[in-house]
């Protein structure tokens, strides 16, 4: 439809007239907060110490590159603040806007504007948010997707990261010159969400309060750690990193015990996001192209009239 056209009627009954059931359900999981390091800080206890609180909830790890960030030059132009780098080896150029009088200091802790006597300068977090919401300069590339729970959440993903096989295997093959190896930890939203679609054109419309019943069950029913586990196949599936193995081919699949509950209680789908504006990079893998958002999307069956959510697009 083009910008001045008339918006036309969707028929819903043709698009959904043909599904099963008047009532479906998807379990809907997000991580809500993150914690990104270079990989060797995690085994710098001063590092660790800042970010002890927020670690001890992350479940979830990502294993992956960041470009490497080399300042070139810092220079004054026409009131402006001006700094050129090397973003994985090609030149990017960010500025900033300074006050009358603002000038380019050299101290023992690098250069500053100097500005009424006070002393400032853009931070590397700055430099890798700019460049990645102005210029998509920052790609994180996703090498492997792994999680740690252990019993009541005891474990945590620093926990298993700290002696983690893989981790020192990709590290042991080397990283290109112009990346860095980094670990982003992932705190899971422990209030499951469900999302139901009530469908009045559907071909059964008998089951309606027990299939309502059965969801709500399962939103209240899924433990902490099944979550986690959920959540963990289901980026593995949807980002597909070369060093892992398990869950790449196999999910979702009715063998899975972990998905056996999903199916006793005939659930259709399963949604896993990361969708956290914060994030100083657009996460990536082979398949997968560089974004901010990501959702991890999974139909639960494979007859079509099963599948509801995320399945049509408006005319």
């Amino acid at each position: 439809m083009t910008e001045g056209e008339p918006k036309k009627n969707i028929d819903l009954s043709y698009l959904f007239g043909g599904k099963q059931f008047d009532i479906e359900h998807a379990l809907n999981m997000y991580a809500k907060s993150f914690v990104l390091m270079p990989a060797f800080g995690i085994y710098e206890k001063k590092v660790i110490e800042v970010f002890k609180s927020q670690i001890e909830t992350c479940h979830i790890y990502i294993i992956g590159t960041l470009p490497a960030v080399e300042i070139v030059d810092w220079r004054l132009d026409a009131e402006r603040l001006f700094i050129r780098m090397l973003v994985a080896g090609k030149r990017h150029e960010l500025d900033w806007p300074l006050s009358d009088g603002a000038e380019l200091v050299e101290t023992e802790d690098g250069w500053f504007v100097k500005s009424n006597d006070s002393y400032w300068a853009p931070t590397q977090e700055e430099f890798v948010r700019r460049l990645n919401q102005e210029q998509d300069a920052i790609p994180f590339d996703v090498l492997y997707i792994g999680q740690a729970y252990g019993k009541d959440g005891s474990r945590n993903a620093l926990d298993r990261l700290l002696k983690h096989e893989t981790l020192q295997q990709i590290s042991v093959r080397g990283i290109p010159a112009d990346r860095r190896l980094n670990v982003l930890m992932l705190e899971i939203e422990p209030g499951t969400r469900m999302l139901t679609f009530m469908n009045p054109w559907a071909l059964n419309k008998e089951q309606s309060e027990s299939r309502i019943s059965a969801g709500l069950d399962k939103l209240f029913g899924t433990s902490d750690a099944e979550r986690v586990t959920l959540y963990e196949a289901s980026l593995i599936r949807y980002f597909q990193p070369p060093f892992n193995k398990e869950f790449k081919e196999s999910f979702p699949s009715t063998n899975l015990k972990l998905l056996k509950d999903c199916y006793d209680k005939d659930f259709s789908a399963l949604i896993s996001e990361i969708c956290i504006d914060e994030l100083p990079f657009k996460m990536t893998s082979g398949i997968v192209p560089p974004s901010q958002y990501h959702t991890a999307y999974f139909d639960l069956h494979e007859d079509d009239a099963r599948k509801v959510f995320f399945e049509w697009k408006a005319p």
